[in-house]
């Protein structure tokens, strides 16, 4: 009879997973003298439970999602009447099956294939991290144009509505002049000229928001209907988290770009640490959403051998080219951030030399690692030449292990990528940095970060 509840209370969120069933008669089913159609009728639908619940992503464990959190407990409750000895040895089997169904997917917090309502919030979250993506992208191309300081306030909504009349065009770049960057770098720009750096930081500006109203929006709806669990819950205020603090963080940065120099002879430029952690955030905003959409989406493993030979020193390389591939990109922010790649554009060698004389010029010697051109050039290539080689040392040991299809695609794109990578950063440099070329260069480096985690990704699986 408690089967029977569950199954009638819970009738129309089974139709809604794509089950369809007849309605059963309390009476019909569990009077004294239990007809066989109805018993069978009865087995036809907990069958269905059972066979369903892989592609419905684990039926208890999506019931719960949906504001049945005691149902799970009451199914596997009521499965111990199987040993009932009136209960036909049928039933008793369907019953077993589905409670050990049941009992692994819960433990396993999902199943072997994502349920339709799983799908939509992996493909949101995928959505949202490639929109992160394009914000980097942006983000790079407006720092290589010198446009990030060509906004010289910020309003969350009044910031929104850009300079439409001449009067306001004038008036905007009247107030652009009264900063420093006009006079050291833009000080033969006309309104034209403005208009284009504007508009760049502006489009930057406003993908940011379109982040947020892309994260935002769905996430209340998704709540509401009670499709997010608990976990994803506590990363959904996260990711909202990071994507607010992003925007401050991004303003807190220009303004160290809008103060007068130091010295007279600087030019007026944002703070490398501060473009370092905006950068950086956006990464790790960008691996979080990336992360929670394919473990979502990705099926899972099921493996009832142990993992192959040499698995795990694989993975311990991969994770050694994943925090290589990262900080190689921070390290590409404090390149920017300085303006390092023209200070030496040749290659392997720095001008005649492997190892520039003002490698450590500046006192305390830490310093120079952040602030001096030559050495954060330096770092850049040396760290690029081991992320790479790693990479390429990790492709080269997978080939000993005995992976699957996707796992093997996986590692062979991550050795091209970081080829291509190294290949762009190269160009870039020998090139004094071409904005396309140090654009593709930066975009690379999530591409290769994106590779990379996904084969974690599928070794952990693996080896499971």
């Amino acid at each position: 009879k408690l089967l029977l509840e569950i199954w009638r209370q819970n009738y129309f969120l089974f139709l809604s997973g794509g089950l369809r069933y007849q309605k059963l008669d309390s009476a019909d089913c569990f009077n004294s003298k239990r007809s066989p159609s109805s018993e069978m009728a009865l087995l036809r639908s907990i069958q269905c439970m059972s066979m369903k619940t892989s592609s419905l992503s684990g039926r208890i464990p999506a019931l719960c999602r949906r504001q049945h959190a005691s149902l799970a407990k009451q199914v596997v409750q009521a499965t111990r009447y199987a040993s009932r000895p009136a209960m036909s040895s049928t039933l008793k089997t369907c019953l077993g099956s589905l409670r050990q169904t049941t009992t692994q997917q819960a433990s396993s917090g999902g199943a072997a294939n994502p349920s339709r309502t799983d799908r939509i919030i992996g493909k949101w979250m995928l959505g949202c991290a490639g929109m992160v993506v394009g914000a980097v992208v942006l983000g790079g191309v407006t720092r290589l144009t010198e446009s990030g300081l060509s906004m010289t306030n910020w309003h969350l909504l009044r910031g929104m509505k850009p300079p439409i009349t001449q009067e306001e065009w004038e008036a905007e770049f009247n107030r652009y002049k009264q900063f420093p960057e006009f006079d050291a770098v833009h000080h033969d720009f006309q309104l034209s000229d403005f208009k284009k750096i504007f508009y760049m930081e502006y489009f930057h500006r406003m993908w940011g928001r379109a982040i947020g109203l892309a994260f935002a929006g769905p996430a209340a709806f998704f709540a509401y209907k009670g499709w997010l669990n608990r976990g994803m819950k506590i990363r959904v205020g996260i990711f909202g988290s990071l994507i607010l603090f992003q925007g401050l963080l991004g303003w807190f940065m220009v303004k160290s770009g809008l103060e007068q120099p130091k010295q007279a002879t600087d030019i007026p430029r944002v703070s490398q640490y501060r473009l370092a952690s905006h950068l950086g955030s956006a990464i790790l905003l960008y691996i979080l959403m990336l992360s929670s959409g394919m473990k979502v989406l990705l099926p899972q493993a099921q493996t009832g051998s142990s993992p192959p030979a040499g698995l795990a020193r694989l993975r311990g390389l991969v994770h050694c080219v994943k925090g290589l591939t990262f900080v190689t990109a921070l390290s590409g922010a404090f390149v920017a951030g300085l303006d390092a790649g023209l200070v030496y554009n040749s290659f392997p060698k720095m001008a005649d030399r492997w190892v520039p004389e003002e490698v450590l010029a500046i006192k305390p010697r830490w310093k120079n690692f952040f602030e001096n051109p030559a050495t954060v050039q330096f770092d850049h290539r040396i760290l690029g030449s081991t992320t790479a080689t790693s990479a390429i040392a990790a492709w080269a040991l997978s080939k000993s292990v005995i992976l699957p299809r996707q796992a093997r695609l996986a590692a062979n794109l991550m050795a091209l990528m970081a080829i291509g990578q190294a290949s762009l950063g190269i160009s870039t440099l020998l090139m004094h940095v071409p904005v396309s070329l140090a654009a593709a260069h930066q975009s690379g480096s999530l591409v290769l970060l994106s590779i990379v985690y996904w084969l974690s990704l599928e070794l952990k699986r693996l080896a499971k």
